[in-house]
């Protein structure tokens, strides 16, 4: 007897998680179960699979040359994703550098200093470089570096601003988000003066809007401490 069913199913080691859409066929019953099924998914779904699996032992070897790539907005899910690969390489050795490769559009708060703390709290030296757009909780990220392990390729683009907030609600409510905005915002523009040099007033200043600055400009600032532009360019040590 034949039925469909929906399945969700990726394959993840050999762990096998539903989700792919599926024809089920019943062939014989099993002692356990009472019936048997043999899966069939189409060429759509084995293409996914193959897909997912290649990007599984890329992301491997990736990691293996100590090498972690934060790309996209900055979330609690990639902030744990970040911060369990800077523990595993940490174990594997607390003397080889780790090289993180930053290029965000920003995001939550919250989950950059997360990144941010553990990067200072791994007794692995670490390496920011920024590509791409470094933006506002990207800044953050990056400034987790030492001031001489910061570095960003030639067309990289920073911008450094308060930070923003959708909160909707009733007025107390809103007060007290604003307070803590208040202090989220104070945080932030001390941290950035603290780790570039630049004088608070100037970075309340400039923070006050959105503030842009190229590659040049922010190794100027203080944001990053070198231009590269090959791998060569980076510390091995």
């Amino acid at each position: 007897m034949l039925f469909k069913r929906s399945f969700y199913a990726t394959l993840s080691g050999s762990c096998l998680v539903w989700g792919c859409c599926a024809t089920v066929y019943r062939e014989h019953a099993r002692e356990k179960w009472g019936v048997g099924v043999v899966m069939r998914c189409d060429a759509t779904q084995e293409k996914r699979a193959h897909s997912e699996s290649g990007e599984s032992v890329f992301f491997q070897k990736f990691l293996e040359t100590r090498q972690i790539l934060l790309s996209g907005e900055i979330s609690k899910d990639l902030a744990e994703g970040i911060v369990r690969q800077l523990f595993v390489l940490e174990s594997l050795s607390v003397s080889k550098p780790i090289y993180m490769y930053v290029d965000s559009p920003g995001g939550d708060v919250d989950a950059g200093y997360a990144i941010f703390d553990v990067i200072r709290f791994v007794k692995t030296p670490v390496y920011t470089i920024g590509m791409g757009l470094v933006a506002s909780a990207g800044v953050l990220v990056l400034l987790a570096a030492k001031k001489d392990c910061r570095f960003g390729l030639r067309n990289s683009r920073y911008l450094i601003h308060q930070p923003l907030s959708g909160m909707r609600g009733v007025a107390t409510d809103i007060e007290i988000h604003a307070r803590e905005l208040e202090k989220t915002r104070s945080k932030l523009n001390a941290l950035i003066a603290s780790e570039t040099g630049v004088s608070l007033d100037k970075v309340a200043q400039d923070t006050n809007r959105d503030y842009w600055l190229d590659a040049s400009q922010a190794l100027e600032y203080g944001l990053i401490s070198n231009l590269i532009e090959k791998r060569a360019d980076l510390p091995k040590k």
